[in-house]
């Protein structure tokens, strides 16, 4: 059907408020559920906007599903190697483990 001034209807004030009011958006909807969609917009005889807010109120309505986290790894290492409720012990450790690894090491000399 062509768009002529005769077959035109004009905007009703309803029509105009709810434009004014509403938001346009574009969605990417893959062509299966866009189908699956205008097919059950037309088997209830209402609009696919209509259908859709419809569908996403009833989504958000409902709470986030939450994944549940995974196991975490653990491993069975034996009894600690040192005191790990005296701080004294652990710095002592660390202060070994830096002059083992600080003890090679020579600092460069700078080129003049």
């Amino acid at each position: 059907m062509s768009r002529t001034a005769e077959n035109l209807v004009p905007l009703t004030f309803s029509r105009i408020v709810r434009m004014v009011f509403h938001m346009k958006t574009t969605l990417i909807i893959p062509d299966p559920v866009f189908r699956d969609l205008k097919k059950r917009a037309a088997e209830r005889d209402t609009t696919l906007s209509e259908l859709a807010t419809e569908y996403l109120r009833q989504g958000l309505r409902q709470p986030p599903k939450r994944k549940p986290l995974p196991r975490l790894p653990s491993f069975k290492m034996g009894p600690p190697l040192i005191d790990i409720t005296s701080r004294d012990e652990i710095y002592r450790v660390l202060d070994l483990d830096r002059l083992r690894l600080y003890r090679d090491h020579k600092p460069s000399q700078k080129k003049k």
